[in-house]
């Protein structure tokens, strides 16, 4: 969670980072795809900073103007990501429907094209315990149907209907989906 400036300077920066600008004061003016779906997250990591923070009697105004930056921009991009919920990062690839909602964390370096829905099962599911890991690759179309906990380094195939759990390094593909190769488990870094 962002609870000082530290962390949310680390978080953007890790935001800015996995969308790999090439040229990013050029992007800011022509409006690229990677430019506009990083100041979503930025204005979400500003939200979760003001929501998280020890309140003064200021801080209201800062937080009720980046919740409705957040809820115009949701609209503006068809992006629905809960706040607190998803880790440093995270890289939305272009525009296009996405609901986040219904889980209880994202990992760290997680990639999310469009089209994707996090959603529940059915309307009484619980989906306080339900979690997806680091570096995972979430493809286009894919629907999320929770209670479900993803592991680690997972790639998650287009049009994928995920209903049950799925263990660490695998690759998975389907309607249900499952599991079509194992990956290696990455490096240890030193």
């Amino acid at each position: 969670m962002i609870t000082d400036k530290a962390t949310l300077k680390a978080y953007i920066k890790a935001d800015f980072e996995a969308h790999g600008f090439k040229y990013p004061f050029l992007g800011r003016f022509t409006y690229g795809e990677n430019s506009v779906m990083f100041r979503y997250l930025k204005n979400l990591r500003r939200w979760e900073y003001r929501i998280n923070k020890p309140q003064r009697p200021w801080d209201r105004l800062l937080r009720l103007y980046h919740y409705f930056r957040w809820r115009r921009l949701n609209i503006k991009y068809q992006l629905y990501i809960k706040p607190n919920c998803v880790g440093p990062g995270l890289h939305l690839v272009h525009h296009g429907y996405r609901r986040i909602d219904s889980i209880k964390s994202i990992g760290k370096n997680c990639t999310i094209l469009p089209m994707v829905l996090i959603g529940k099962k059915d309307p009484g599911a619980d989906t306080s315990q339900s979690t997806i890991g680091d570096n995972c690759y979430i493809g286009a179309g894919a629907l999320i149907m929770n209670p479900v906990n993803i592991g680690n380094n997972v790639t998650i195939g287009a049009g994928s209907v995920v209903t049950k759990d799925i263990p660490d390094n695998c690759v998975v593909a389907g309607n249900p989906a499952r599991i079509i190769r194992m990956k290696e488990p990455p490096a240890p870094t030193r």
